[in-house]
């Protein structure tokens, strides 16, 4: 597993997490319980914080960022992240705020500044602009994205399956790679 420090600031990752070795996380991150980042995605915290609540999966090729702060800028953006959110494989999140219950499909750019309450779908592909707010309940998609209709309660009820076959997934992960490692260690 690849964590490294930047600045003095250590990620600080929860004991049940799994970050999978060919992933990177750098400076000021936090991760949350039973949370998992799977192969080459790059969380780096280094000119602002991040964090990544509980039950989360950060896909393969993600990439999160953040905004330092300056003139341009003041106080930044950091991203920050809630419980029970799937982001999909190749996503790029940057200086965000994202709820809890959340899906972000694959491919989504999600921009500085933007807030993504609790329970919403971000469908794959889709462009969030600087400063957007995406409100509770419903599913977003496009290039700028564009609020198409009211999630059903099937969907809302998805999200906790999600988060909840990624923790099992991670475990099946974390055990197999402890083998190898016996076995080749």
């Amino acid at each position: 597993m690849s964590i490294r420090a930047f600045d003095k600031q250590i990620p600080i990752v929860d004991r049940t997490a799994f970050i999978d070795p060919a992933a990177l996380v750098i400076g000021k991150v936090s991760i949350g319980q039973h949370s998992s980042v799977w192969p080459f995605a790059v969380i780096r915290g280094d000119v602002n914080s991040i964090s990544i609540g509980d039950r989360c999966s950060i896909q393969d090729g993600t990439v999160i960022h953040v905004t330092h702060d300056g003139a341009m800028n003041p106080g930044g953006f950091p991203t920050q992240i809630g419980n029970d959110v799937t982001v999909g494989h190749k996503v790029m999140l940057h200086g965000c705020t994202i709820g809890d219950r959340v899906l972000v499909g694959m491919g989504a750019i999600v921009m500085d500044g933007v807030k993504i309450e609790s329970d919403v779908v971000v469908g794959g592909g889709s462009l969030v602009p600087p400063g957007k707010i995406l409100e509770s309940g419903h599913l977003y998609v496009g290039s700028p994205v564009k609020k198409i209709r009211k999630l059903s309660e099937e969907e809302l009820n998805y999200f906790q399956y999600t988060a909840g076959k990624y923790v099992e997934l991670k475990e099946q992960h974390k055990h197999s790679l402890a083998a190898a490692e016996s076995d080749y260690g």
